[in-house]
């Protein structure tokens, strides 16, 4: 059995600065040993934790898809030390990677459904690794209509801008973009919070499910919405964030009730939580 505290060692093979504000870049790596990027294999909606040498560990979602080969992609918000410390880092740095960590999204109960995607935020990295899934040839005929609503701050505070213009020039994916507030003259999409825009858009459950990933005041929010839009618990997804440190459920700094956000999520249904302490 293999240590599940060893990392593996990756090489930054490219560094994006994602938003005006430079707090939020998406790093690229690339596995060093031979083999290793077999092993790390890994389903949308799971997390890795993100390694540096005498400064620590970081849980970050996975922002790549299984569907990309070669490299596997994070998108990191510098808030702590080791955050900190790798927004300093360079392509040709090495690194390591401690994964694949989690559950996922609930791919075969999806499939043969209407998808509808909510995020709002720095929390768009599963939603970016489940689009670029979903809309892989051998996936997409799997799922049937693909909706999303994505908002965030400001137009210069959303992610993936190039991939945004890519997926709203397709004829197989429907998207809403929205930001809170902007004076940008030029802005042709959506402005207000992410809840009432969906609520706008997103005109019905029939054959549906909901994956919503976002700040916690986003999660809460969206739970009239969908329930309003008649979405049963079961069929909306959420993807949390607690506390998390292993990874793997052994420290227990994010339990609830009896189940651990890092080991028994970070994905829940809505009809799981509801069988769980209310924070």
């Amino acid at each position: 059995m293999e240590n599940p505290y060893l990392p593996y060692p990756v090489r930054i093979d490219e560094v994006i600065t994602e938003t005006e504000d430079k707090n939020l870049k998406t790093f690229k790596f690339v596995f060093i040993n031979p083999g290793d990027e077999e092993k790390f294999s890994y389903r949308p909606g799971q997390f890795a934790e993100l390694s540096i040498a005498g400064k620590g560990e970081i849980p970050i979602g996975i922002a790549s898809s299984p569907t990309e080969k070669g490299f596997v992609k994070f998108t990191v918000n510098k808030v702590g030390l080791v955050s900190t410390y790798l927004h300093n880092m360079r392509p040709g740095n090495v690194m390591g990677i401690r994964g694949p960590l989690g559950n996922w999204y609930p791919w075969e109960e999806m499939e043969g459904k209407n998808v509808v995607i909510v995020g709002g935020g720095f929390a768009f990295t599963t939603l970016r690794s489940s689009i670029v899934y979903m809309l892989h040839p051998e996936n997409r005929p799997k799922f049937k209509d693909i909706k999303v609503v994505y908002g965030a701050r400001t137009p210069g505070m959303l992610l993936y801008k190039d991939e945004l213009k890519e997926w709203e020039q397709r004829d197989d994916i429907e998207m809403h973009i929205t930001v809170d507030g902007t004076n940008d003259p030029d802005w042709k999409y959506n402005v207000g919070y992410v809840p009432p825009i969906t609520e706008q858009k997103i005109t019905s459950a029939e054959n549906a499910i909901a994956i919503v990933c976002g700040p916690p005041i986003v999660i809460k929010m969206m739970q009239p919405v969908l329930a309003k839009l008649n979405f049963p618990p079961e069929r909306i997804i959420l993807s949390l964030e607690k506390r998390m440190k292993c990874g793997i459920g052994i420290c227990g700094r994010c339990n609830l009730g009896d189940q651990y956000v890092c080991k028994d999520g970070p994905v829940f249904s809505m009809a799981q939580l509801k069988e769980l302490p209310p924070e």
